[in-house]
């Protein structure tokens, strides 16, 4: 108690358990296992409460209504006793325990909480969706109470019997109404509780897969520019190996610089899969290693001219510039017969502009750019709110041209 005041000091809505679902309510995603289950307990449990209520409530019924028998005792253990069967089949649940109850009241045997049996198995099949069945059985119920009780009482047992009122059915039948709303209730409410849980499970779904499109984007363009860098390097290092060892070792320095590179850089990606809420050992790459991206590609082979400087950054923004260069310069490495790239940024009040160019032109068919790389830049733009043009450029070579906005407050990631 003092726990469920604490969360309504503390928060002003309904307790959370009314939002999501009491734990012990049956969810959606267990009813293969659950649903079927039989519930022995709680039927045997209800059954053994009608028996000893009826028993009881049958004392202050003597004289007025039949004695209880071995007839009346099988009808009190039926009707609780086929509530076992609620989870599997509600419909024949309601309807039987509505039959069951009609034939012990028109016996005229003493009221006591059979009726409750009733109430149960309707409850069941309303939360169940059946919701027409529901209504029909107790509908079935009460007309036949009433008209046992205002017209065939007098072939009825017990003998003498004066019947009952049209005021004292208008009562039974609040009570039936009031039994079907509570069942609306519980089903309206089961139901929120199951659409909240799809779209949380919806939810958690999407974040995993951005989470992976992000990791796979981030291993794409580190292992892309690196692998780009090495391969071209061991090509010279194979040209040279005979006739200028000194340019071959220098090569292989290459190599194994780049590939250290990217051995970090795949481990602090990698790193991200671990205990979520762990902070990463490094911080992601930015506009500042820009330099460090020009001599890699220096290496391979590809002169670089930066122009323009770049202004502070948040990190998602600074970390999609990065890559987008990287990529682009790896694209002008792997794909194009120009040794020649330039890098411009440009920045104003609302956005930070990026343009790659190369003279070309292009060495294979894949030139066009159609690969991940391309859908990865476009990715990370769309991400940010910003768009990627790529194509050739009007006197040949390509270009790629980036806008990436400035005014957001943090980075979402």
């Amino acid at each position: 108690m003092a726990v469920m005041a604490q969360q309504r000091v503390r928060g002003s809505g309904p307790p959370q358990w009314w939002r999501h679902g009491p734990p012990w309510w049956n969810r959606p995603g267990d009813e293969d296992a659950r649903g079927t289950a039989w519930p022995w307990l709680s039927t045997v449990l209800f059954t053994v409460f009608v028996v000893m209520g009826t028993h009881f409530s049958a004392r202050g019924q003597q004289g007025h209504r039949e004695p209880l028998d071995a007839y009346a005792g099988l009808l009190l253990v039926v009707a609780p006793g086929l509530l076992l069967w609620r989870k599997r089949y509600p419909v024949f649940v309601a309807f039987g325990t509505a039959a069951v109850t009609l034939v012990y009241a028109a016996a005229g045997y003493p009221y006591g909480p059979v009726f409750l049996a009733v109430a149960v198995g309707c409850f069941s099949a309303v939360v169940t969706g059946h919701r027409r069945a529901a209504w029909a059985a107790v509908g079935l119920l009460w007309a036949g109470h009433a008209l046992i009780a205002l017209w065939l009482y007098r072939w009825l047992p017990p003998p003498g019997d004066s019947g009952g009122s049209p005021g004292q059915e208008v009562v039974v039948a609040t009570w039936v109404v009031a039994v079907v709303a509570l069942s609306e209730l519980a089903r309206t409410r089961r139901e929120q509780w199951a659409r909240e849980r799809a779209e949380r499970a919806q939810a958690a779904r999407r974040r995993a897969d951005e989470e992976r499109l992000r990791i796979a984007r981030e291993l794409h363009d580190v292992l892309a520019h690196s692998i780009s860098v090495i391969n071209v390097q061991a090509g010279v290092g194979l040209a040279l190996l005979d006739t200028d060892p000194e340019q071959a070792r220098t090569a292989l320095t290459t190599i194994k610089a780049a590939s250290k590179e990217a051995l970090g850089e795949v481990r602090q990606v990698l790193a991200t899969l671990r205990t979520p809420g762990d902070a990463p050992r490094a911080p992601a790459p930015g506009l500042d290693r820009l330099p460090e991206l020009v001599q890699q590609a220096a290496s391979a082979g590809l002169t670089v001219d930066v122009e323009g400087d770049s202004p502070s950054l948040p990190p998602g923004t600074d970390l999609a510039a990065f890559r987008i260069v990287q990529e682009a310069l790896t694209n002008v490495v792997r794909h194009s017969g120009s040794r020649h790239a330039r890098v411009h940024l440009e920045h104003g009040g609302d956005a930070l502009r990026l343009r790659i160019d190369d003279d070309g032109p292009a060495t294979c068919a894949e030139a066009g750019g159609t690969g991940h790389g391309l859908a990865g830049m476009r990715e990370r733009a769309a991400a940010l709110g910003g768009t990627i043009d790529a194509g050739p450029r009007p006197d040949g070579g390509w270009r790629v041209h980036a806008v990436l906005p400035l005014n957001l407050k943090e980075d979402n990631r």
